[in-house]
């Protein structure tokens, strides 16, 4: 919704608000509390621009039918200076309201008046946001669910931004705990494999193909000077080795990907600054935690079930959750993934954040109430932290699930994806599909360069406008801007319907703010090539009447801003030829 169709929406509101109370001080309406009531577009515009249901809504209140609610409201009503050219009863009571002319244009002068940045908003007015976002594991190569987590999330931030937010970007590094343990065994082993073929791979070990490939190029610098050495030191050698190439590789991937984060945060910084230890202390004082089994054990079950009964659910429903307690220090004195979880978030808050969205995996579900419950519970707003799950995604070809990377002939990475793949394609697609959704990647369909591709079939339409200009400027007819008389030329249904679509921009992005759902944002964007696609079809842009022919331009290039303000926010490409 445009800022005119904002002012429209508002004013009307206001002015249906005085016209009942005008009506109340005539006694026509009985005095009494004006009742909530909504304004929206009707599926059918022919039923209207804008329909209220405020006669219905107010049924007990006027204690009158509602359609002579709706009579006597409307009697009262100042729609001067309003763009509301008219208004009918219909059915048993709602109001419809028909914009004026003038709206249409004031719209299209609205989106040329700001171009580049139309649908930018205050809605978020300025909160600090954290949108923390793949932190894969750097133990290994990215995989599908990184891939499609890192175009929702990176999305998400673009909207949130565009929306008024003050947005951070991180991703968040698991340097350290069990897994770096474990990482380092695995390569360990590989490594000593090398020069004895008999020595056992860890049971738990991590049997990817990267973790031969670093043990070998490890043993290419170093030969066999660790196979002797000191445990400790050959496994400390070894994570040092491997693990800032992995990270250098996400860090590649990511920025073929075109996400950029803020930063990159390191968990062993947590435990290197004490932050760990003192939340555990925290939780301590506050008496949530007790020894068991020589381990720290975080009263999780206690603490949820007491903040789920104050939010009025069963023991019932508690007890199917089958809660339980967590280990914060296990009994070798090394802190749990969770603990270092919760000195995460309270650090983000500690950096001034206001709200913090996490993108997981559905399968980190069960984690989520026990980490917002222990945010709350060490003094922090729990509340403000919003966990985004992620369903599954399969890869396709041929309609047939695809496991396996036709070059490596091994399991499909980020960056084999990357590799076939357009960029483009890529990110538009992930974010077709809500996160809540399982998604089927169709790879035939992504590297497509016609219609049914989606992101193909909204750059076309921006290239189209782009065509169109260019043909319209080198027959020497100059492009220039309109006057009110001239915009309100544009009354075909097409027309119309078209400028509506682009009037709803910002909302749109507001909506997805909202609902931390980017894919809002792409379907819209989808509509509009649409919108598009049919006006130039049914109206001719060039024609004999001048006036008519530049307001029709000037409606070409409002929906190129708003395709190219769409596509450039999530970091598409716009091409200005196809």
């Amino acid at each position: 919704m445009s800022k005119t169709n904002i002012n429209v929406t508002e004013n009307l509101k206001n002015n249906i608000i005085a016209a009942i109370e005008a009506a109340q001080s005539l006694g026509e309406l009985p005095e009494g509390d004006i009742p909530a009531f909504v304004l929206e577009e009707p599926a059918d515009r022919s039923h209207g621009d804008i329909a209220s249901n405020v006669a219905m809504a107010g049924a007990r209140v006027f204690r009158t039918a509602p359609r002579k609610a709706a009579e006597i409201i409307t009697s009262h009503l100042n729609l001067d200076n309003s763009f509301i050219e008219k208004y009918e009863i219909a059915g048993p009571g709602f109001i419809n309201f028909f914009l004026s002319d003038g709206y249409f244009a004031a719209v299209l002068k609205e989106i040329e008046n700001e171009g580049d940045r139309y649908g930018e908003s205050d809605f978020g007015k300025g909160e600090k946001v954290m949108v923390e976002f793949v932190s894969a594991n750097p133990t290994g190569p990215m995989h599908m669910g990184n891939a499609r987590g890192g175009a929702l999330g990176d999305c998400l931030a673009a909207v949130m931004d565009k929306a008024g937010f003050d947005v951070y970007r991180e991703f968040y590094v698991n340097d350290a705990g069990n897994q770096i343990e474990k990482f380092a065994c695995s390569l360990e082993a590989r490594y000593l494999q090398i020069y004895d073929e008999s020595i056992p791979f860890p049971e738990d070990g991590y049997q990817g193909a990267d973790i031969t490939e670093r043990a070998k190029e490890f043993a290419d610098i170093h030969g066999d000077k660790y196979v002797s050495a000191d445990e400790k030191e050959r496994r400390d050698a070894l994570v040092d080795f491997a693990l800032p190439k992995n990270i250098a590789k996400m860090q590649a991937d990511m920025e073929k990907y075109r996400i950029h984060f803020d930063r990159w945060f390191m968990e062993s910084t947590l435990h290197e600054s004490g932050e760990v230890k003192g939340v555990v202390d925290l939780l301590t004082e506050k008496g949530l935690t007790y020894e068991k089994d020589g381990a720290v054990w975080y009263k999780n079950k206690e603490i949820c079930t007491d903040l789920l009964l104050k939010e009025g659910k069963s023991q019932d429903y508690i007890d199917k959750l089958e809660l339980k307690d967590d280990v914060l220090i296990r009994n070798n004195g090394n802190p749990t993934y969770f603990a270092a979880d919760i000195a995460y978030h309270k650090n983000k808050f500690d950096r001034g954040f206001e709200k913090l969205i996490n993108v997981w995996g559905a399968d980190h579900h069960g984690h989520v109430m026990r980490l917002k419950n222990a945010i709350t519970a060490i003094g922090y707003p729990g509340d403000k932290l919003d966990i985004l799950l992620m369903q599954l995604v399969k890869l396709v070809r041929g309609g047939e699930l695809v496991k396996m990377s036709k070059r490596t002939g091994k399991a499909i990475q980020l960056s084999d994806l990357l590799d076939e793949v357009p960029v483009d394609s890529a990110r538009f697609l992930f974010n077709t599909r809500e996160a809540s959704t399982q998604m089927d990647f169709d790879l035939d369909l992504a590297i497509q360069q016609d219609n049914q591709n989606p992101v193909y079939y909204v750059q076309y339409a921006h290239a189209r406008i782009c065509s169109i200009l260019r043909n319209i400027e080198a027959e020497g007819i100059a492009v220039r801007k309109c006057s009110d008389e001239e915009l309100i030329l544009l009354t075909a249904p097409e027309e119309r319907e078209l400028i509506h679509l682009l009037s709803s921009f910002d909302t749109e992005i507001i909506s997805a703010a909202k609902d931390y759902d980017p894919t809002k944002v792409t379907r819209y964007v989808t509509a509009v090539a649409t919108g598009f696609h049919k006006f130039y079809n049914a109206c001719r842009v060039k024609n004999d009447n001048e006036s008519l022919m530049q307001a029709r331009l000037a409606l070409c290039k409002a929906a190129k801003t708003v395709i190219k303000n769409t596509l450039t926010m999530f970091n598409i490409d716009c091409p200005d030829r196809m």
